[in-house]
């Protein structure tokens, strides 16, 4: 499975750009343009975070933008400007994003505090 969907105009929805996403299990790509063309690539795993903004005149249209944070170095954030099916493409980039990370074991624990004992309560720690 996956996803194309073309970027719109705010305008009514139409989707008179030429711009186009294309969402697979693999890879999200971004063809952009009519004469001069150009394509970005980046790979599920890069994806760490995904963000969905839907503004007053998107939500009129039905459309949304998603924002994707990525370690990719020449693009940290991707935007999926003004597209149908927004939630149901932020859902699966998500989850084929983690599925990816696992695939290639680039699965990132984050520390979030808590876990570590300071070195004054070490003291009071039995190591034995």
């Amino acid at each position: 499975m996956g996803f194309v969907e073309r970027k719109r105009w705010l305008f009514l929805g139409l989707p008179w750009t030429f711009t186009k996403y294309t969402v697979t299990e693999d890879v999200l790509t971004i063809d952009e343009g009519l004469i001069n063309t150009k394509e970005n690539d980046c790979y599920m795993y890069k994806i760490t975070d995904v963000e969905l903004d839907v503004s007053l005149m998107e939500r009129i249209c039905g459309l949304g933008t998603i924002k994707c944070i990525t370690g990719d170095k020449t693009h940290p954030v991707l935007l999926i400007k003004h597209i149908k099916h927004s939630k149901d493409v932020k859902n699966y980039i998500l989850e084929e994003s983690e599925k990816a990370r696992i695939r290639r074991r680039t699965v990132n624990m984050q520390d979030i505090g808590g876990a570590d004992l300071a070195l004054d309560d070490m003291d009071d720690v039995d190591m034995s």
